[in-house]
């Protein structure tokens, strides 16, 4: 919360990742996920809630399923975010967030959120 006071992370946006990670997100990507300041929950953050069940599950070693299917994903929803963000976008993704806190295997946001990219199959 500091961070957020003092201006350098909003609570809304995308979250910060290692180099590592962002180093697979695609290189068209890269260059227009932080076009917002990160923040401490995001539309990532929401959809992903359960992201290590959906490594675990993969038949993939798990950096080549984060690298081919989960960071090209995350890139596509951090863009849509940065093209439609709004105040209103930002409560329904700050409700969004405590609603998966407290019941993790909602799928809440589908029925909230209109217009995301659609996920690949092998995320479904």
């Amino acid at each position: 919360m500091i961070n957020v006071l003092i201006g350098d992370m909003s609570i809304v946006g995308p979250r910060p990742l290692t180099q590592e990670t962002f180093d697979y997100y695609p290189e068209n990507i890269k260059s227009q996920v932080y076009r917002s300041k990160p923040g401490i929950t995001g539309i990532g953050s929401v959809i992903f809630r359960d992201e290590e069940k959906l490594i675990s599950a993969s038949s993939l070693e798990p950096k080549e399923f984060y690298k081919s299917v989960i960071a090209p994903y995350k890139g596509q929803l951090e863009i849509w975010y940065n093209n439609n963000k709004s105040t209103l976008l930002d409560l329904k993704l700050i409700f969004l967030t405590a609603w998966t806190i407290i019941f993790p295997g909602s799928n809440l946001h589908s029925k909230i959120i209109k217009g995301v990219p659609p996920m690949d199959s092998s995320l479904a």
